[in-house]
């Protein structure tokens, strides 16, 4: 019987090349990861450039991952036995469909995995981890620069949300609104 945490999916139809069962694991992330995680947080934001803004430590990501309340849940994609991606995700919920959904903060395949199906074999755990919680959407952000994201996001049939903006408030704007209740 094969491994739950391995799928085998086509890598190119073009290419008719199949993955080997062996050369992709999936699995959840564990307290034991938090310092790999914390690797590819890094990573991730130096390919976003926005390393400047990354302020997780070892032991908030422990604390928000794997404390009493945890916040979110992380994937680890093993190539062959070395650590090759990772994905982070939590619930959110939709008032117009009366369920929550998944919402993928971040997924990452280190460069040197690249062009090996390891992204869509991620997302593909993903939208199999929501049908099984019942969520009936997946939802992320693609910076508006990432084509090569946004292409691959398309190409698996993710349908852009243009006529919605994101907003965040940090800082002093979210201490001065919380005060002024």
């Amino acid at each position: 019987m094969q491994d739950p945490s391995v799928d085998t999916v086509p890598l190119d139809r073009e290419k008719s090349t199949l993955m080997s069962v062996e050369s992709l694991k999936i699995r959840p992330a564990t307290e034991a990861d938090v310092p790999l995680l914390l690797k590819f947080i890094l990573s991730i934001a130096e390919y976003e450039k926005l390393l400047d803004e990354v302020v997780a430590t070892e032991e908030t990501l422990r604390e928000s991952l794997f404390g009493q309340h945890p916040a979110a849940e992380a994937l680890i994609g093993e190539w062959e036995g070395e650590p090759a991606a990772f994905a982070v995700y939590f619930y959110n919920f939709s008032t117009f469909t009366g369920w929550p959904g998944l919402y993928l903060e971040d997924l990452f395949v280190k460069p040197e995995y690249r062009q090996r199906g390891i992204g869509k074999l991620m997302l593909k755990r993903l939208a199999k981890i929501a049908m099984e919680r019942g969520c009936p959407r997946l939802e992320w952000v693609a910076l508006d620069w990432n084509e090569p994201a946004i292409e691959f996001y398309e190409g698996l049939g993710a349908k852009q949300m243009s006529d919605w903006r994101l907003f965040r408030m940090t800082g002093n704007p979210l201490k001065q609104l919380a005060k002024d209740e």
